[in-house]
């Protein structure tokens, strides 16, 4: 007899291994250096979001060169005037 709930968990694995894989790299860095990326590019977009349990903290998500760049910072980031930022739910990072 198939245990559902082996059966489920399998599936949970492997659905957040396909998420892995199709998401590309993720590459975490230090706010001050997340801002400086931004800066590279002239009309970034950054995805951003607030969040914590026990401690509130801003989370940010942005690509450049193919490459996703994510950070978290208990301050507010501020970037250029000509940054586009989209305030979301949340930010969900494999």
């Amino acid at each position: 007899m198939v245990n559902p709930g082996v059966t489920a968990a399998t599936a949970a694995a492997a659905a957040a291994a396909q998420a892995r894989k199709a998401s590309g790299a993720i590459v975490h860095v230090e706010p001050d250096y997340f801002v400086e990326i931004v800066g590279k590019s002239r009309s970034s977009l950054v995805v951003f979001a607030k969040g914590g349990f026990l401690s509130k903290k801003n989370y940010y998500l942005t690509s450049y060169k193919g490459l996703f760049f994510y950070t978290a910072s208990g301050n507010e980031l501020h970037f250029s005037g000509d940054t586009e930022l989209i305030r979301v739910k949340s930010i969900w990072v494999p």
